[in-house]
């Protein structure tokens, strides 16, 4: 999605106070009808019509009816403008530069500060695609109510900022967060490559462990990635892994964490094997190597994070990617979802991969031995003194 900013300087004090007031009225409201927004503005009934349709001009807000009234409802262009005028207020964000990223549900923006330094600028926009099984799961919304992707979107991306707030205070190797209000964080821009886009690499085995062992010293600290994959992982010039995309992050202490442990695993496991012809038969596994040291899970909610916007983030994250109640949890449609991205991956604009990296992401570990048998004829199969069986495509 385009992001505009330039028609912000433009904007009023009272175009503003009419967004704030669709967006109040929005909590209660599918649609907010304009004697309310009178009302929570405190502008003239007589004089609001002008300022919602100077808005509608600029596509921040759309006019819908219902069977009783005309009202309007925020779209993600107001939403956006509403965060980037709190984020500019407080010197976060004084001017936006080029989108260099977008995924299935965030656009990835270059922005600078009052203080001239670059920085990164992610929107998160769940509900940009419409999944089909919102409804199986939401037991937290009254049954008279549907989940707001704005309100979703937003309790994404606090629950992605606390969680980098408190992974880089204990030493992480995550960007820096610096601000975050309503669905946009900032963080900092790190001269760093997606694993995705990388061919070659001088010694895979050094670059496994190191991921292997961050897989463990999350879990050490109460917490499971749950997408832990070459969409999610950046590598800097040196070799070392930066550790990205935390809004499915779960504690080690949630139901399923030992599924999104081995899948953690599994998605690094079969991703080195394929690119870099790299196979270890040394592999963490959740019941020996998950045990509990530190209370981060608990530290998020300490934060302002709290366990029911937790609860909610979660039950929709769930019932956004179950396909059926036959399916294994979290399991893809891949008939609908095969020519997309996955949930939280970032797309680069630079990125011409063609390796058919996202058919083989969604294959999963079905056909892992399947496909093992079959790579095994174009490959040249070496063990190194650890027993690890290292592949290598033969010229």
């Amino acid at each position: 999605m385009k992001l505009d900013a330039k028609a912000l300087r433009y904007m009023s004090t009272e175009d503003f106070r009419v967004l704030t007031a669709i967006e109040i009225g929005s909590r209660n409201h599918d649609i907010v009808p304009a004697p309310l927004i009178a009302q929570l503005s405190r502008l003239r009934s007589g004089g609001i019509n002008k300022f919602i349709t100077d808005l509608i001009k600029r596509k921040l807000i759309a006019s819908e009816s219902s069977s009783k009234y005309v009202g309007y409802k925020l779209v993600y262009a107001g939403y956006d403008y509403l965060a980037l005028k709190t984020l500019s207020k407080r010197g976060s964000v004084a001017s936006v530069g080029n989108q260099i990223g977008v995924g299935k549900e965030s656009d990835i923006f270059v922005i600078a500060g009052d203080n001239e330094e670059q920085a990164v600028l992610k929107l998160h926009r769940l509900g940009r695609l419409s999944f089909r099984n919102v409804k199986n799961k939401r037991d937290y919304f009254r049954p008279d109510q549907s989940p707001s992707w704005m309100y979703m979107s937003r309790l994404s991306a606090m629950k992605e900022y606390a969680f980098m707030q408190v992974l880089h205070q204990h030493g992480f190797p995550v960007p820096k967060p610096i601000d975050q209000n309503r669905h946009c964080i900032v963080m900092e821009l790190l001269d760093a490559h997606p694993l995705r886009q990388i061919e070659k690499i001088g010694e895979p085995g050094k670059l496994y462990s190191e991921l292997m062992d961050l897989i463990v010293r999350l879990a050490k600290h109460g917490l499971i990635h749950g997408d832990f994959n070459e969409f999610n992982i950046l590598i800097r010039d040196d070799g070392s892994p930066i550790l990205i995309d935390f809004p499915q992050m779960v504690s080690t202490s949630h139901a399923n964490a030992e599924f999104y442990f081995n899948r953690d695993v599994d998605c690094i496991r079969t991703f080195f094997k394929r690119r870099f012809g790299y196979e270890s038969v040394l592999y963490p596994k959740f019941a020996l190597d998950a045990n509990k040291e530190f209370d981060l899970d608990v530290q998020v909610a300490a934060s302002g994070f709290t366990k029911k916007e937790q609860t909610q983030l979660e039950a929709f994250m769930e019932s956004e990617q179950v396909g059926d109640s036959n399916t294994t949890p979290h399991s893809h449609d891949e008939e609908e979802d095969e020519d997309l991205p996955s949930d939280e991956e970032i797309v680069y604009a630079d990125d011409n991969d063609n390796d058919g990296s996202e058919d083989d992401r969604e294959t999963g570990r079905a056909n892992e031995d399947d496909a093992s048998d079959s790579d095994d004829d174009d490959c040249d199969i070496e063990y190194d003194r650890l027993g690890n069986t290292i592949r290598r495509k033969r010229a």
